[in-house]
Parts: structure tokens; C-alpha cells; sequence
């Protein structure tokens, strides 16, 4: 039998991944997993959640349209990030390479998705099959495979959850398809960036100015700064690094502890500390979106400038393994301490390097769950269980979609299509 902390590790390459993005994007998605199971049984009425108090209740079970939006934020960051390492410059990018990649990545688990959904509407599975009075299976499939699925639930109200999740992927897809076309068009880094702030003052006006409410949380305008937000960071720690390298300067440990907490700060402001954030004003403008972008791409920032600096210090670096044991056994506590509490994350290492994934087949494993709670007549104050069996399961489904199907196909399309 397969031990979990084997499946944590198996296929991947730490090396190549900045791990605290990854623990990023695995709370993002466990929320999300929660925000929609949540929506179904109410956690708050368990004995556990009664104990816990609404506030908890609302951290840890209402923060699933944030996680959504912090990933738009890591989105930009990462997929700016591939081609200023790849190229060393945004102007310079190889459009076809970069939609190759970003079409193997994307469309095999997108298709397989909705060939299920597809699946499931004809057979008459019960919450998976389009009401025909809003719009038909033929024109959800269409807007799902051209990215206007925020567009269409705009127009005819919400689809059933398995499908609805798609209007986070028709806001990504839009903005990297004209990304590439952007960055070689205007060439110059301050242009580049003009252009980047300019969805970033858009996004909060936007949203307060949108009557139709599905559009104000879907609209692509009024998403697509968090990406942008992404992007800026990726080319602010670009330059960072750059320096440095150039210098030969070490990364400033206290500032980059600053701008971590700084951008933790911001995080928990919106996340957490809601009250505060509505006292301010800050949803009435728009701009608790934007704090929490910021803070996520502060974040972002901290962390790729630590792992750029390990990294240089490592292929520096000349000492064995036995230098290595050595190292480790003389750590401080404090030191010791941190290797604990990372060691505790990593199965959100392991959901966020899945988050994809995750993501596209996690309403495929909660609708079924949610069935069964009601078939065995469940008491409510089963509820803790079954948040964490439903957690669990969406994360090893996703796994066993990425290690079969999409990484796969995903390595097949690229070395057939360069």
C-alpha cells in the first residue's frame, strides 16, 4: 500500500517549485473545497461549529471567493514568471511556445471535465444537468471551450456547481491569450508596466460600478487585476534578483521578513479581520479585492526572492552530504522549529502542487458526498467528518487526475506540438 507521505513526494522535484507558493495555493483551494461543501451542510449548525463561534466559522468555510482570487494573483505571478526566467525578458517571449504550453496545460483536464459534465446531463444525474429554461448543454459547452462561461452565467443566472467553477478559467484564459500579444506589442518594461497598472486601477472601479451582481464578482475587467497584480510582482522579483546577481549582494533578510509581513498582514485584513476591513470601507470602494491581491503579491515577491537566493547559494555551494548532516544537527531551536511547522504543511504542498486539478474535479466528488450525507440520514453533528473525508477525497482525486491523465497528455502535446 502506497503511504501518504510517498504520494507527497512521488513525481516531483522540489527543487523546481517555490514550496511557500505551493502552501499558498493549497489553502486556496482547500477553501474553496470547504466554501462549496459548506454551502450544501452547514458546518455552523454541528455542535462543533456552535463551539467554534460564527467568526471562526466564517474563516475557515466563507473565504472560498477569496481563495479564488489570491489564485488569480499567484496565476500572473507564475505564468510571468516562466518567461522572464525562460527568456529574461517579458518582450522577448516566443508566443507560439508560450501557447503551447499554456494550451497543454489547460485544454486535456478541460475537455475530459466537460466530457463528463456532458456525460451527466444526458443521463440525467441529478445538480450536473443544465436547466434548459437558462440556456442549453450545446451553448455551456461552447462557452466553456472559448472562455466566456463568466459571460453566459451573466446573462442567464447560475449553472449547476460542476460547471459554474469554470468562470474563474474563462477570466485566466482571456487575459493570457492577449498577455503574450501585449508584452511583444509594447516591448519596453515601463510600457509593459502602464498597461498592468491599468487593469489593476480598473478592477475595484469596475466592481463598484457593474449592476449586474453575477458580473461583479465574474467580469473580466473585474478579476483580471489580481492577475495583473501576479504579473507586476513577477517582474518586481525579476529585478530584485537581477540586482543582487549582478551586485553580489545577499537578500535582506529583514526586509524580506517585512514585506512577508507585510503582505500576511494584508492577507489576514480581508480574510480574517473582516470587521476592520468593512470599518475602513474597504468593500464599499471595491478595494478589499485589491488589499488582498496586493498583500498576496508581497507574498509572492518575499518568497521567490528566498528561494532565487537558496537556489544561487546552493549551485555555490560545494559541500557533501556530510557537510549538509552536520548543518542540519547544529540548527537552533528556532530553526528546528520551522522545519516542524513546514514538515505540517506538507500535505497543502502536496493540494497546492494538485490545485489545478483539484479545482476542476472538486464539485464531481462534493455532490456526491453531499448525496450520501442525506441518503444515510447523517446528524449534523457529523458534519467535522465529513468536511474532512470530502477534503480529503477531492485532493487524492485530484492527484490521480494530474499523475494519469494530465501531466501525461500535457508532456505528450508539448513534445509533439515543439
Amino acid at each position: 500500500m502506497i503511504s501518504f507521505s510517498k504520494l507527497i513526494a512521488s513525481g516531483q522535484q522540489f527543487q523546481r517549485r517555490v514550496q511557500g507558493i505551493d502552501v499558498l495555493r493549497g489553502l486556496c483551494i482547500v477553501a474553496v473545497v470547504l466554501h462549496h461543501f459548506n454551502l450544501r451542510i452547514h458546518f455552523k449548525d454541528s455542535a462543533f461549529g456552535m463551539l467554534i463561534g460564527p467568526a471562526a466559522n466564517r474563516v475557515l468555510f466563507w473565504d472560498g471567493y477569496y481563495g479564488v482570487r489570491v489564485f488569480f494573483v499567484l496565476s500572473g505571478f507564475l505564468i510571468a514568471t516562466w518567461p522572464l526566467k525562460r527568456w529574461s525578458s517579458l518582450k522577448e517571449i516566443d508566443r507560439r511556445q508560450f501557447y503551447v504550453m499554456r494550451f497543454a496545460r489547460i485544454v486535456p483536464c478541460l475537455v475530459g471535465l466537460l466530457l463528463i459534465l456532458a456525460i451527466c446531463d444526458r443521463t440525467g444525474v441529478p445538480r450536473f444537468v443544465v436547466n434548459t429554461q437558462h440556456t442549453s448543454l450545446w451553448r455551456a459547452l461552447v462557452a466553456a471551450l472559448t472562455f466566456h462561461m463568466n459571460w453566459l452565467e451573466a446573462r442567464t443566472g447560475y449553472l449547476p456547481g460542476a460547471w459554474d467553477i469554470l468562470w474563474s478559467l474563462s477570466v485566466e484564459e482571456v487575459f493570457y491569450i492577449f498577455f503574450p500579444l501585449l508584452c511583444t506589442l509594447l516591448r519596453k518594461p515601463m510600457l509593459i508596466t502602464g498597461a498592468l497598472l491599468c487593469f489593476v486601477a480598473m478592477g475595484p472601479y469596475t466592481r463598484v460600478h457593474t449592476q449586474n451582481e453575477l458580473w461583479t464578482d465574474y467580469g473580466y475587467l473585474q478579476c483580471m487585476d489580481g492577475i495583473a497584480l501576479g504579473c507586476l510582482a513577477a517582474m518586481a522579483a525579476e529585478m530584485l534578483t537581477a540586482r543582487m546577481r549582478l551586485s553580489g549582494t545577499r537578500l535582506n533578510n529583514a526586509a524580506n521578513r517585512v514585506m512577508l509581513g507585510c503582505g500576511i498582514a494584508l492577507c489576514l485584513l480581508i480574510t480574517v479581520f473582516r470587521g476592520t476591513s468593512a470599518r475602513i470601507g474597504f468593500y464599499k470602494i471595491g478595494l478589499d479585492v485589491t488589499v488582498l491581491g496586493i498583500g498576496t503579491a508581497l507574498l509572492a515577491i518575499a518568497l521567490q526572492l528566498r528561494f532565487d537566493q537558496r537556489n544561487t547559494e546552493m549551485a555555490a555551494s560545494e559541500k557533501n552530504v556530510a557537510d549538509e548532516a552536520s548543518r542540519r544537527s547544529n540548527l537552533s531551536i528556532a530553526a528546528r522549529i520551522r522545519q516542524i511547522l513546514w514538515s505540517a504543511t506538507a500535505w497543502l504542498r502536496w493540494f497546492g502542487r494538485n490545485s489545478y486539478e483539484v479545482y476542476l474535479t472538486h464539485m464531481l466528488i462534493v455532490w456526491p458526498m453531499v448525496g450520501l450525507f442525506a441518503y444515510f440520514h447523517q446528524n449534523i453533528n457529523a458534519a467535522p467528518l465529513w468536511f474532512l473525508a470530502t477534503t480529503a477525497l477531492t485532493g487524492f482525486a485530484g492527484f490521480a487526475v494530474a499523475r494519469f491523465y494530465s501531466e501525461p497528455v500535457n508532456h505528450k502535446l508539448r513534445k509533439a506540438l515543439l
